[in-house]
């Protein structure tokens, strides 16, 4: 079994076990899959890959330093939330995304901010459509938004931002849960106490007028040239079921999100108020 990131299953279908046996039985016992879980999972009505979750994300913030820029929380709409970051650059505690070869978190922004202004990559037909003004009005954002940004960013890998918003360089960055996790995890006072001060909130909404949050879907495959297809497969069963799965999102403090409805219910998602259900539907 390999994981691999988004919708890499469906560079090479026809290389992949079919898996939609295993893919009925895990959606009729949780629940059903999540739109987007199925959309990644299938291609031509069967299931190529199984979509085993993703890393959520969210706005990760400092509390009090949002608060010093003039804001109770940050704001749900893209216009405010440019101004919050601009104001968190003038009281000298900027925001920073990832803006080099970050698989998650700069992906994840950057499509959200295109998707949020009505930009695509592609239509319902596959032609490629990115070159529009909805996808130049994005990038006119973004570049706003850049301004604000600590230096050093066009540079930045996933750990990249973590390590500067622990370090204390940044207010606001764009992460799972990992940040908050290392600091309430931590031995060091400092970031214990860092961490009654960490955050979160969904992505604001872009001007195309519905949240547009991207997650970092991880498939899991099965190749065809695999000597035990079975084993696998039901080694891919085992890790979904309750026991593993809850144990797993437990385990990460709600790092890992589900691809199946009846995870809604896990217990990790009201355990602690600062720890947000990110879905990945």
């Amino acid at each position: 079994m390999i994981y691999g990131w988004y919708d890499d299953a469906h560079q090479f279908p026809d290389k992949l076990v079919d898996v939609t046996d295993l893919a009925d039985y895990l959606g009729a016992k949780y629940g059903g899959w999540v739109d987007i879980a199925r959309k990644y999972g299938t291609r031509n009505g069967r299931w190529i890959s199984l979509p085993v979750g993703g890393a959520g994300a969210t706005m990760v913030y400092r509390k009090s330093w949002v608060s010093q820029a003039g804001f109770e929380a940050v704001p749900n709409d893209t216009a405010g939330f440019l101004k919050l970051c601009q104001g968190l650059k003038r009281i000298g505690h900027p925001a920073g995304f990832a803006l080099g070869n970050a698989t998650g978190d700069a992906n994840g922004w950057c499509h959200w901010v295109i998707w949020g202004h009505g930009g695509k990559l592609v239509d319902d037909n596959d032609k490629v459509v990115i070159d529009s003004p909805e996808t130049i009005a994005g990038l006119e954002y973004a570049k706003q938004l850049y301004e604000t940004f600590i230096p050093g960013t066009l540079s930045w890998l996933d750990p990249s931002n973590n390590k500067a918003f622990l370090a204390g360089e940044i207010g606001l960055t764009s992460n799972g849960i990992s940040i908050y996790y290392a600091a309430k995890t931590s031995s060091d006072p400092t970031l214990k106490a860092m961490a009654e001060d960490i955050h979160h909130a969904d992505y604001p909404v872009g001007p195309i007028g519905h949240p547009t949050r991207g997650n970092l879907i991880v498939p899991g495959m099965l190749f065809r040239y695999s000597k035990f297809p079975n084993a696998a497969k039901d080694y891919m069963r085992f890790l979904m079921e309750k026991e593993q799965y809850e144990a797993w999102q437990t385990a990460s403090i709600g790092y890992w999100t589900h691809p199946l409805n009846a995870y809604d219910a896990s217990p990790i998602w009201t355990a602690d108020p600062s720890t947000p259900p990110i879905g990945i539907a």
